[in-house]
């Protein structure tokens, strides 16, 4: 149905919407209401309240869509019979507000090419917010995530390709898409490339992963939105929690140097003034946590990757347990991660040795230093070696022996620094492991080590509050890396290698006993 009528170019100020709307132009003024929607219809409905002779500025045919109802019908109708060169009187006037005239939205939304990397409403693939890979904790959005066809087709012909990765399949991934396929070449070059091409077509919108498939253990790659990348925030801001611990963190450290207070926890509180005796101990186990710390901090700048603020972890029993240190943003590829989990462990044992072999070597300043009990080194296999090869047949079974207090405060950052390196979950042993030899190994080496953990809790107290530790705050899984396919250097294999055998011989046991002793018969 055909029928003439008035329109103009306006702005809605409710919706900010360009569109054709009915105009009348009025001898004595007008007045008008905000557009509204029909919730049954795409249609704008304009209400208009005419008070004078209604004139026409310009003439434009509409084609009326079929009526989906009477009621329509009957609108059609009631307008049809309004002609703009009758005079209005206050009855028709009436009429007219209450019945609404009718327009059709224009749009010619569908004939301009969507936007790449925008959000479509039709013709794509929905796929739930969320995590959209193993670790990451993106935020949370109010609405699905939903990637257009037209997108995923740019993706697979464009920026993938045979010279790189050719798709075979894709799959909705969470946040974003799992493509299959063949990987061609090195994974590093590849990952370049692909990468270059996805800043080139959508800028930022999109982050590429290159991992592994841990079902069938084939190279697959990951297309999400850096949207559902950001970190989560906090309600207690990180430093002013990280203060508080560290506050915590100090007085164990002078309180584990202070054996008269050991023994009865409670009374500290009555004899504050004997934590100062602690002291000389504490700023030892200090400056070795510090050297862990800065040995991560200097690696990190120096590979682009962003940490989080330092929590120390009190212990009541060896002072600390060490830090617990975020990773901020998405590290490259394993050799970098494997460079920043190895620095903390190396500069921590390297230092540790050193002030050890001092300990031994140079005499207590009181002349009687800490008297010990030989068997006390069959509790680290380090420890032990190195004791027997400087003290010598000084070292005997049963003997108690005189050393400077710096040998055990060395020795217990040595033990802060090899239960971070046990490979388990999120400290630095478990991101070595996984730097590596992969993500289903490192899972298994976890799985391991909180078992041995949890049997050796039986026994061993610090190692109850270590599995607990682990399993609740830093069990994992490790975020995933921009590239985990590619193998680190083989250089720095060998130096995440010796960061594990450390740790091992710091924790093992001396098995031998401290005596050279030659046995003789008694009937030579």
């Amino acid at each position: 149905m055909n029928f003439p009528a008035t329109f103009r170019i306006s702005q809605c100020s409710s919706c900010c919407d360009l569109r054709f709307q009915p105009y009348f132009a009025f001898s004595t003024g007008s007045w008008k209401q905000p557009c509204r929607w029909s919730t049954s219809k795409s249609k704008l409905y304009q209400i208009s309240r005419p008070r004078g002779k209604r004139e026409i500025s310009c003439r434009a045919t509409e084609t009326q869509t079929e009526p989906d109802s009477n009621e329509d019908k009957d609108k059609e109708v009631r307008e049809d019979e309004v002609s703009p060169s009758i005079d209005s009187s206050v009855e028709d006037n009436s009429q007219l507000d209450s019945r609404p005239f009718l327009a059709e939205q224009i749009s010619n939304n569908d004939e301009e090419t969507p936007t790449q990397g925008a959000v479509q409403d039709v013709d794509s693939v929905e796929v739930a917010s969320g995590s959209p890979l193993p670790g990451v904790k993106p935020q949370q959005l109010d609405e699905l995530i939903r990637i257009p066809k037209e997108t995923i087709e740019i993706l697979k012909n464009q920026v993938f390709g045979f010279d790189t990765f050719f798709v075979t399949s894709q799959d909705p991934y969470e946040g974003g898409v799992l493509f299959k396929g063949n990987l061609r070449g090195q994974a590093a070059t590849s990952y370049e490339k692909i990468a270059k091409r996805l800043q080139d077509k959508f800028g930022d919108a999109y982050k590429l992963f290159l991992l592994v498939n841990p079902e069938d253990d084939k190279p697959v790659a990951v297309v999400v939105p850096r949207k559902t990348l950001q970190p989560e925030t906090t309600a207690v801001p990180e430093w002013f929690a990280a203060g508080a611990f560290g506050l915590v963190t100090a007085f164990t450290l002078l309180l584990r140097n202070v054996p008269a207070l050991q023994s009865n926890l409670l009374s500290t509180f009555d004899n504050l003034d004997l934590l100062k005796d602690g002291l000389p101990g504490a700023l030892v186990t200090a400056l070795l946590l510090g050297a862990h710390e800065l040995g991560h901090i200097l690696v990190a700048k120096s590979t682009g990757i962003k940490l989080g603020v330092p929590y120390f972890v009190p212990s009541w029993q060896i002072g600390s347990f060490g830090t617990i240190t975020r990773i901020t943003n998405i590290v490259p590829k394993r050799e970098d991660l494997l460079k920043v989990a190895t620095a903390g462990p190396l500069a921590g044992f390297s230092l540790g040795l050193f002030l050890l072999l001092l300990g031994f070597i140079v005499p207590p300043n009181d002349g009687i230093g800490v008297l010990v009990d030989a068997s006390v080194f069959h509790e680290s296999f380090l420890a032990g070696g190195i004791a027997k090869l400087v003290l010598g047949n000084v070292l005997k079974e049963g003997s108690t022996i005189s050393v400077n207090p710096l040998v055990l405060w060395a020795w217990a950052g040595l033990l802060i620094n090899a239960i971070n390196s046990i490979p388990a979950g999120e400290v630095d042993g478990g991101r070595i492991c996984f730097a590596i030899w992969g993500r289903k190994a490192s899972s298994r080496f976890t799985a391991a080590s909180i078992a041995l953990l949890g049997l050796s809790s039986l026994f061993n107290d610090v190692a109850f509050y270590w599995v607990v530790l682990i399993f609740f705050l830093q069990r994992g899984p490790i975020a995933p890396l921009s590239e985990e396919i590619t193998d680190p250097d083989e250089k720095y294999i060998a130096l995440g290698v010796l960061v594990l055998a450390l740790g091992l011989l710091v924790c093992l046991p001396y098995p031998f006993p401290f005596t050279d002793e030659a046995i003789t018969s008694p009937f030579l």
